[in-house]
């Protein structure tokens, strides 16, 4: 029982698990480059805003540190969409909510295992009140199409060990 128990640990010593999430042990940093804005209609410091919630999400959720020098994994990514839209129409040519939708495309790049690359695009959106101004509740949308987006791209990056 007690060799089957020291086999066991020994094998989850080798990585690191938290809520799902597989980390190999040689794994220790990251870094995040500023990720750009490439459409005109999106507020000026959206990148900036995605970068620190994508950086923030790493650090409590993960064990690696931040370093921009010498990185293990390394993240760079665009904004390519931030759009407006109408969406259900209802008689009388009305819309019942309109819908904000927010896309980027990020890479990543394993410095210890350079196999272990990939690019790929993300996308999610939020609907609020046709009734509701955009700039009253931008910032919050923004925050909740941005939490979704970080958790895919970090379950992208650490679920697929």
């Amino acid at each position: 029982m007690q060799l089957g128990l020291l086999a066991l640990a020994l094998i989850f010593d080798a990585c690191y698990s938290f809520k799902g999430i597989t980390i190999p042990e040689e794994i220790n940093t990251f870094y995040i480059k500023e990720i750009e804005n490439r459409v005109r209609n999106a507020p000026s410091d959206i990148g900036q805003v995605f970068s620190e919630t994508l950086k923030e999400k790493f650090l409590n959720e993960s064990k690696l540190t931040y370093d921009e020098f010498n990185p293990d994994l390394e993240f760079s990514g665009e904004i390519t969409r931030y759009s407006v839209s109408s969406v259900a129409p209802q008689p009388g040519e009305v819309t019942a909510f309109n819908r904000l939708d927010i896309s980027v495309r990020m890479s990543y790049l394993n410095s210890r295992d350079e196999e272990d690359t990939w690019q790929q695009s993300f996308s999610f959106y939020s609907d609020y009140d046709r009734t509701v101004n955009l700039l009253d509740i931008q910032d919050q949308l923004i925050e909740e199409i941005f939490d979704q987006l970080v958790e895919d791209i970090f379950n992208k990056a650490f679920t697929t060990w």
